[in-house]
């Protein structure tokens, strides 16, 4: 049986006294979170805060972004070996934001994925269509190459450390949301896609919806067979609907 997890991107949001108080917020109610994996990740400049007020209690935190690089002249760029340093067990790759505005290809994606892996943090991959690729139908085939760039450059094994996350770009930020159905016909797509490379990794892997999900629709998102929880935006900086969002998944 898969763990759920539930995962908050905070995006480019907060201040130092804003982070505090979600923060204080999620810990005063994650008790009641009875069996989903919960993970945060706030931007870089607020991990070393986030890590020591979390303390050992029952949230994990990662980042928004890793660097392919070990190290070197890479300005502006974060190691795995430096999210290590500060407690992070997650690393999101390839969010569409990263995709469209900053240009990570799917080939550099994999190489952030592959340094993940290599680094011992647990990459959560990103894949997903935008609108007119949807209305073009040509969904599974988008998400395809996303996920065979990583295959082919980690080998369908690294997915053994890893999660992926579906994206429909078109209800990102948006209001608009998958129906139900809908995410799980994705779902599905991924999971048969993986199987047929590895049926031991399809059957364990944790496949997350993304897709502007809230405390009102993620029960019935978490209820379909091949939704095991949810990468959350936008709900994911009120400590309140966040934790509803939580307490769906499990």
């Amino acid at each position: 049986m898969r763990k759920p997890l539930v995962a908050g991107n905070w995006k480019l949001n907060g201040s130092k006294s804003s982070v505090q108080a979600l923060v204080e917020g999620l810990l005063g109610g994650i008790g009641d979170v009875s069996n989903a994996e919960v993970v945060v990740c706030p931007p870089y400049i607020f991990i070393p805060d986030v890590a020591q007020q979390i303390g050992a209690a029952a949230i994990a935190w990662g980042s928004q972004d890793v660097a392919k690089e070990d190290s070197g002249a890479y300005t502006g760029e974060i190691s795995v070996a430096m999210l290590k340093d500060y407690g992070c067990t997650y690393a999101i790759v390839g969010h569409s934001e990263r995709r469209s505005l900053f240009g990570d290809t799917s080939q550099i994606v994999a190489e952030k994925f592959a340094a993940a892996i290599k680094g011992g943090v647990r990459p959560i991959l990103c894949v997903g269509e935008l609108l007119e690729e949807r209305e073009a139908g040509k969904t599974e085939s988008v998400v395809e190459e996303q996920l065979k760039a990583v295959v082919d450059h980690c080998g369908i094994e690294s997915f053994n450390d890893a999660v992926i996350a579906y994206e429909p770009v078109w209800a990102i930020g948006t209001g608009k949301t998958a129906s139900p159905q809908q995410a799980q016909d994705v779902h599905a797509f991924i999971r048969s896609w993986i199987a047929a490379r590895s049926a031991d990794v399809a059957a364990k892997i944790q496949i997350l919806y993304g897709g502007s999900v809230k405390g009102a629709n993620a029960a019935e998102l978490f209820s379909q067979e091949d939704i095991d929880g949810g990468l959350i935006g936008g709900a994911s900086l009120d400590a309140n609907e966040f934790l509803t969002i939580c307490k769906a998944a499990g």
